[in-house]
């Protein structure tokens, strides 16, 4: 209840001094919940983290969680950098598998969460609608899992020029590891070297149409190349028809799942699968569910992996080995471990590491020096800006490998093993390469 006492309104039983200095008393506790929060907002990091955990990439996804649960864990005391003690706030997004929401999410984060890092990871749907925000708001973003041709000339990069990119930057294979890879995989196996390539009409798909393809012509494979062709095709009739009327013995892909699988079933329908000798696969055939779907028409396919349980290196944000990671996705989920785990895993080891290297990880322009001078090792092996093809890029390898059926008292169907090393020699060998039919 209050009353008048002059034009000012007072509570009932209270002089007007006690309610001033009541009031007095009050607003200084405002300001100083005020000042407490503001405190908190500069002892807090948050980092932003983007990946498709469902939709027809979800396969990339699937395992983020698991990765995501221990690097809070390693982080749940909070980090020490430049002698100051900061908490940390790992903030994740679905895509969805949708680029546009991809670039929304991106933009929530930036404007709403006032996110210090973003990083981004799993194929261009994903990640380059998210480097795009980031560019433009000015905020420093990493990012890993794509071809960075498709990264750095997908965003408008130009051969031979400087840099556009200021904020973000891109670790991981590109056409050279693919090249290598390739030409040390397909030379395992004797073919006539006709190599029947569906590249889809997308960031993928253009940037290894334009600097791929070549090289392998120049290492005397033969391209039959049908033309790029639509995501979500339905009917692969007319390219199937030339890669048998070629004789084509290699066939080379980089389509989303579903796509995959519907040409690899008419392939069989049509008798293409046959005379395929070397079936070589890349974003899809990455995972166990991938070539589960397929039944018997996913024994013997090959892939190429950007991460193998078998790299011999260590987690620097939370100590585990290749195998420790593996085992420990296996254990908690009753699935078998992907190639993702190791990559998700490198993407928030080098996020930290240059948090941890920066000279003041609040400070934006801090961090993206910081990322521009990163050197380290992390669990997929060398980061390293200071030295990369382009500005902005550090490559990493990839490392040709098979699915093969599994031993006899496996947990599992299948086996995913390393049948060549030419991009790390470090990682072992594993087995000798299979022909598709044969």
């Amino acid at each position: 209840m209050t009353r008048t006492i002059g034009s000012k309104p007072v509570v009932a039983g209270m002089s007007r001094r006690q309610f001033i200095a009541t009031s007095v008393a009050g607003g200084a506790a405002l300001a100083l919940g005020r000042g407490k929060a503001f405190a908190q907002a500069a002892d807090t990091l948050k980092v932003g983290f983007v990946s498709p955990r469902t939709g027809p990439l979800g396969g990339f996804g699937e395992t983020d969680g698991y990765v995501l649960d221990l690097a809070r864990k390693a982080l749940a005391n909070g980090i020490e950098l430049g002698g100051k003690k900061y908490s940390v706030e790992i903030l994740d997004q679905d895509t969805q598998s949708d680029p546009s929401r991809a670039g929304q999410l991106a933009k929530d984060l930036i404007n709403n969460q006032a996110i210090d890092l973003m990083l981004a990871v799993s194929t261009p749907e994903v990640i380059n609608p998210v480097a795009d925000a980031c560019e433009a708001a000015g905020v420093p973003c990493l990012s890993t899992v794509m071809p960075w041709e498709a990264w750095y000339f997908g965003r408008g990069a130009k051969p031979g020029q400087p840099s556009p990119f200021k904020w973000t930057y891109h670790f991981g294979f590109g056409v050279d590891e693919f090249f290598k890879a390739y030409v040390s995989q397909w030379n395992l196996i004797e073919t006539n070297k006709k190599v029947g390539v569906m590249y889809p009409n997308d960031a993928d798909g253009n940037a290894i149409r334009a600097h791929l393809a070549p090289l392998l012509a120049k290492q005397g494979f033969t391209i039959v190349d049908p033309g790029a062709y639509e995501t979500g095709t339905t009917d692969y009739s007319s390219q199937i028809a030339l890669f048998k009327q070629e004789g084509v013995e290699i066939f080379n892909s980089f389509p989303i799942p579903p796509d995959f699988a519907a040409f690899w079933r008419q392939a069989a329908q049509q008798g293409l699968t046959r005379q395929i000798k070397i079936a070589q696969v890349a974003k899809t055939g990455l995972f166990p569910s991938d070539i589960e779907a397929l039944g018997d028409l996913g024994m013997k396919i090959a892939s190429a992996a950007y991460w193998h349980k078998a790299f011999p290196y260590k987690s620097p944000l939370t100590g585990v080995s290749g195998t420790e990671l593996a085992d420990g996705y296996e254990a908690a989920s009753g699935k078998q471990w992907t190639q993702q785990l190791g990559a998700t895993m490198s993407l928030l080891d080098a996020g930290f590491e240059a948090l941890k290297s920066s000279t003041d990880a609040k400070d934006k322009a801090a961090v993206a020096k910081a990322l521009s001078a990163l050197n380290t090792e992390t669990m997929i092996g060398k980061v390293d800006f200071t030295s990369g093809p382009v500005a902005n890029v550090s490559p990493g390898p990839i490392i040709g490998t098979q699915w093969v059926a599994a031993k006899e008292g496996s947990k599992f169907p299948l086996d995913y093993v390393v049948t060549e090393n030419a991009t790390d020699p470090k990682v072992p060998v594993e087995a000798k390469l299979q022909p598709y039919n044969g």
